[in-house]
């Protein structure tokens, strides 16, 4: 029994460590892949996609921003999709018309990925970038975002996510950790070759790898990257390309946003899951593995790890203190989530939370895709501070 109940536990803790501490390091030791940039020129034509839905309160904010970007504005469109909006989105938007800003209005809801379908059919730009309502983005990242396309080999460019908010009345601190985690990582896939999941908050694409009839349900900017390597393209996270982006309010937000984009993004790796082979695809396919699938296998095996420590405490008392202990700060971390929108969550408690609610996202997410249960109609996060979207 005690072998058993040692071993499930086990499961998830190596999955664990394969994934957030073993790849880290293998990315580490590899060599550096050498820059193939191409000689500076004339700035490509770039069309910057802003998919919304009901985001009055922001997007006079987040046009401003873009209008203001450091980019040569003959160069520059900027199409807003509304995802049949019902707040007056779509009437601020076409106060911009004659600033250049273009409105296309669904008819229907359809999700973000319908709607970045909608505006491939209007490109002008020779390169995509995609960007939400919601993300303050600097003067500079755009031109620092598009510079890489100069290296031929490049076919999507990702920014680097800044998470930060107002720690004195948001309780998810630990969003803003595991964002400069994630970065950190995607720095180190750029140095050895590739990235395998651009930011849906701010990447670009080139025209000819945006495919205008991607499935509505999957996500985009995580398939981005593997189409790009499918045509021969590699894709790189450009640390000088900031977005910044306020972190949700609460833990219950959060938990909601990470249930939808893991189960996008488990059905996107299934979507694309040729990708997988080793054969094919060599030290990318592995990247794919280690990076995606083994992180999320250890949100489906986490409950093994309960399951073995109930088993342990069965033949050996002092396991059960343990589990007690175990209960008693899952239940405590529930109830404060429950109420966080009341007071604020001590750090200790809220970084507990965290952790919890990711588990907890990450398995829920699992279950709704092994069970099939899409919904390609988002509804996006509302993040605090939104309708400011400029920085300098």
């Amino acid at each position: 029994m005690m072998l058993l109940g040692w071993i499930l536990i086990a499961i998830p803790v190596l999955l664990f460590a394969a994934a957030y501490i073993g790849y880290p390091i293998l990315l580490a030791a590899l060599p550096r892949r050498a820059s193939t940039e191409g000689p500076s020129g004339e700035w490509p034509e770039v069309t910057i996609c802003v998919p919304v839905y009901n985001e009055a309160a922001a997007i006079r904010g987040t046009l401003e921003g873009l209008l203001q970007l450091d980019y040569p504005p003959e160069r520059r469109q900027i199409v807003v999709v509304s995802d049949a909006s019902t707040d007056g989105t779509d009437a601020i938007v076409q106060e911009f018309a004659n600033r250049g800003v273009r409105l296309i209005r669904l008819p229907n809801r359809g999700g973000k990925t319908a709607a970045e379908n909608a505006v491939g059919r209007e490109l002008w730009g020779s390169v995509v970038v995609n960007t939400d309502a919601t993300i303050r983005i600097p003067r500079d990242s755009l031109k620092a975002l598009v510079a890489v396309f100069r290296d031929p080999s490049v076919g999507v460019a990702s920014g680097r996510d800044v998470s930060g908010g107002d720690l004195a009345t948001e309780a998810n601190r630990g969003e803003s950790r595991y964002v400069d985690y994630e970065m950190w990582v995607r720095s180190l896939e750029t140095r050895v070759g590739s990235i395998v999941g651009a930011s849906g908050c701010f990447y670009a694409i080139r025209r000819e790898l945006f495919d205008t009839i991607f499935p509505e349900a999957l996500s985009r900017d995580f398939a981005s990257p593997l189409i790009a390597r499918e045509h021969g393209y590699r894709s790189v996270s450009v640390d000088a390309a900031r977005a910044h982006v306020p972190r949700t309010r609460s833990l219950q937000s959060e938990f909601r946003r990470k249930v939808r984009t893991m189960t996008r993004g488990l059905e996107t790796l299934w979507y694309k899951r040729q990708l997988m082979s080793v054969p094919r695809y060599g030290s990318f396919a592995l990247m794919i593995i280690l990076h995606k699938l083994v992180r999320w296998l250890v949100f489906l095996t986490a409950p093994l790890a309960i399951v073995g420590g109930l088993v342990i405490a069965v033949v050996w008392p002092p396991a059960r203190i343990v589990m007690a202990g175990v209960a008693f700060l899952v239940l405590g971390t529930f109830v404060s989530i429950r109420f966080e929108s009341r007071r604020r969550l001590p750090r200790p408690v809220a970084m507990v939370g965290f952790v919890v609610s990711t588990l907890a996202a990450g398995f829920a997410a699992w279950m709704r895709a092994l069970a099939g249960e899409l919904d390609p109609v988002w509804e996006p996060t509302r993040r605090p501070g939104s309708g400011d979207s400029t920085l300098g």
